[in-house]
C-alpha cells in the first residue's frame, strides 16, 4: 500500500472514531447493571439510596443531607472551578412493596453544570431479597451524543458496585481503577505504536516512524498537562486511546476563558519550544543522520495540524476564546487554515492532497458543535490575555511550520 493511501487510510479510521465518539446520534440509552451483595435489603437500601442513613459511604460524596421530602443534597468531592466541592440536589422517589425497593432520581440542580445537563438523566436502583443476600440493579437513562460519555458512565457505575462491596466487607471503598494506573497508559501507549505501525509500513524503518509520532503525542499532551498544573488543578492525568492519540485531563472545569485558550496552545506551545534547540543540535553537526529530522518533520506536522481551527482541535479552542464576534473568528481562522495551507504548498504537497486534507477537518470541525453548559458563564478574557494567547498562537504556528519546512528541505534537498 503507498504512503498516500495509508494517510488517507488512517484519517478515515480517525474521522469515524472520533465520529463514534463524540458525534454519533446514540439517542435516549439505558445502561443497567446487576450485582449480588452479602447483605440484607435494608442495609443495602442505607446505603445506596439518596435517601439512606449511610447515602454518604460514597467515595465521592462528602455529605448527603436531607432537605424536605424527596429532596437531598449532596456535596462531592469533585471540585468545581474555584476548586470547592460541588454540591448537588436530587429529588428521589421511593416505592416498597413485598419484592424490594424502588427509588428513582432525578437532578434539579446542579453548583457545576447549568440543569439542562441533567435534562434527560434519571436513575433507577432496584433491591430485591435473594438467596444469600441482595440483590442490586441499577439503571441510568440519558440521551447521549457519541458513545464516549456513556461509556465513561458504565465504567463508573462497575466501579461505584466494586467499592460497594468493599465497602461492606473492610469498612473502606475505592472507585479508582486499572485504567488510570501509569502502567496500563505505558500499555496503552505501546499499543497505539503498534497499532499504527503497519499504516508507516511492517518494517523497522515504519516502527521506527510509529514509535516517533508516540513520543510526539506524549510531548504534546505533556504540554497541556503543565497547563493545567500552571493553573492550579491539583490532579492530571493522560489517557491514551488507540489510534487517535492521547487526551489530557484536568482535576476541575474550566474557570475562565484565558485558562481554556492557555491550556489548548500549550499543547502544541510546548513542543514549540523543542524546535530551536533541534535546529541547533542539526547545524551544528552533533547529530548525524535522517533520525533527527524526520522527529522535527512528525513534531511539526502533528502539532501543526493541532492548530487548525477547527472546533475539537486545539487551534480551534484558541481562536473561540481569544476573538469575541463571528467575524473576527471567521477572519482568523481563514488566516490560520491559509498559513498551514502555505506549509504544506512549500513542502510540495500536491494541489489536491491539500484540498482532500482540508475537506477531511472542515467535516471534523462539524462533528459535536456543542458542549458542557457551565451553571455560570467563565470569567472573560482581558485585552491583554487576548493579546498573549494570540500571539503564543501565531508563534506554535510559526515554529512548527518552520520546523516542517527546515526538516523537508533536507531530507528531499
Amino acid at each position: 500500500m503507498s504512503t498516500t493511501l495509508s494517510v488517507l487510510l488512517l484519517l478515515a479510521i480517525n474521522l469515524g472514531l472520533i465520529w463514534l465518539l463524540i458525534a454519533a446520534p446514540v439517542g435516549r440509552r439505558t445502561l443497567q447493571l446487576t450485582r449480588v451483595f452479602k447483605a440484607p435489603p435494608s442495609r443495602i437500601a442505607a446505603l445506596v439510596s439518596p435517601l439512606g442513613a449511610e447515602a454518604d459511604w460514597h467515595p465521592s460524596i462528602v455529605a448527603s443531607e436531607r432537605l424536605s421530602l424527596g429532596r437531598v443534597r449532596q456535596t462531592l468531592s469533585h471540585p468545581d472551578r474555584h476548586g470547592d466541592p460541588i454540591m448537588r440536589t436530587l429529588e428521589v422517589s421511593e416505592a416498597a412493596d413485598t419484592e424490594g425497593l424502588a427509588c428513582e432520581t432525578r437532578v434539579v440542580d446542579d453548583s457545576a453544570l447549568d440543569v439542562s445537563f441533567w435534562g434527560n438523566y434519571v436513575e433507577r436502583r432496584f433491591l430485591r431479597p435473594v438467596p444469600g443476600g441482595t440483590a442490586l440493579t441499577v439503571e441510568q437513562t440519558d440521551r447521549y451524543r457519541g458513545i464516549a460519555f456513556m461509556l465513561f458512565r458504565y465504567i463508573q457505575l462497575r466501579r461505584e458496585m466494586k467499592a460497594l462491596d468493599q465497602w461492606l466487607e473492610t469498612g473502606r471503598g475505592d472507585m479508582g481503577g486499572a485504567l488510570e494506573s501509569p502502567w496500563t497508559q505505558a500499555g496503552l501507549a505501546v499499543l497505539s505504536t503498534l497499532l499504527l505501525w503497519p499504516f508507516f509500513g511492517l518494517t523497522t524503518q515504519g516502527l521506527q516512524l510509529s514509535s516517533l509520532l508516540t513520543v510526539v503525542i506524549v510531548l504534546h499532551e505533556l504540554g497541556h498537562m503543565a497547563a493545567y498544573r500552571a493553573f492550579g488543578h491539583r490532579t492530571v492525568r493522560m489517557i491514551f486511546v488507540p489510534l487517535l492519540g492521547g487526551i489530557a485531563v484536568g482535576g476541575r472545569p474550566y474557570n475562565s476563558h484565558f485558562e481554556v485558550a492557555v491550556c489548548a496552545l500549550m499543547g502544541a506551545g510546548m513542543s514549540a519550544f523543542l524546535v530551536p534547540p533541534l535546529i541547533a543540535l542539526h547545524d551544528s553537526g552533533s547529530v548525524t543522520g535522517p533520525g533527527l529530522l524526520v522527529f522535527m518533520l512528525i513534531l511539526g506536522a502533528f502539532n501543526l495540524l493541532n492548530l487548525l481551527p477547527m472546533h475539537r482541535f486545539d487551534g480551534g479552542q484558541v481562536l473561540r476564546q481569544v476573538f469575541s464576534t463571528r467575524t473576527s473568528l471567521l477572519v482568523a481562522s481563514f488566516l490560520v487554515t491559509l498559513a498551514i495551507l502555505w506549509v504544506g504548498w512549500r513542502i510540495g504537497l500536491p494541489a489536491r492532497m491539500l484540498i482532500a486534507g482540508l475537506a477531511v477537518f472542515t467535516v471534523l470541525s462539524l462533528l459535536g458543535a456543542g458542549g458542557v453548559k457551565p451553571r455560570k458563564a467563565l470569567d472573560p478574557m482581558t485585552a491583554p490575555q487576548r493579546l498573549l494567547a494570540g500571539f503564543g498562537l501565531y508563534a506554535a504556528l510559526v515554529l512548527h511550520g518552520y520546523a516542517i519546512v527546515y526538516a523537508c528541505g533536507r531530507l528531499l534537498g
